[in-house]
C-alpha cells in the first residue's frame, strides 16, 4: 500500500498546488474532496449540515455517496480521475 500511498500524496499535492492549465469545475471539486475524505477519514460522520448551509450540505452529501468504499479503492479512484484529466 505504500506505493499506492505515494502516487496518492503526489495527486493530493498536484491538486493543491496547481495553477494555470487545472481549472476544475465545482462538481470536480466536490468529487476530488469526497475521494479524499473517504481515502483520509473513512466513511463520512457526524450530522448533515442545514439547508441554508449549501456549500457543507453538496460536500457532505458527495461524501456519503462514497460510504463503504475502502479507503484505498478511493486513493485509486482519486488518482484515476487525476490522470485522466492530464
Amino acid at each position: 500500500m505504500s506505493d499506492l500511498k505515494a502516487q496518492f500524496d503526489e495527486a493530493v499535492n498536484y491538486i493543491q498546488t496547481a495553477e494555470g492549465d487545472f481549472q476544475p469545475s465545482n462538481e470536480m471539486k466536490l468529487e476530488f474532496y469526497a475521494l479524499y475524505k473517504q481515502a483520509t477519514e473513512g466513511d463520512v460522520s457526524g450530522k448533515r449540515p442545514g439547508m441554508m448551509d449549501f456549500v457543507g450540505r453538496a460536500k457532505y452529501d458527495a461524501w456519503e455517496k462514497l460510504k463503504g468504499l475502502s479507503n484505498e479503492d478511493a486513493m485509486q479512484q482519486y488518482i484515476d480521475k487525476l490522470n485522466a484529466l492530464k
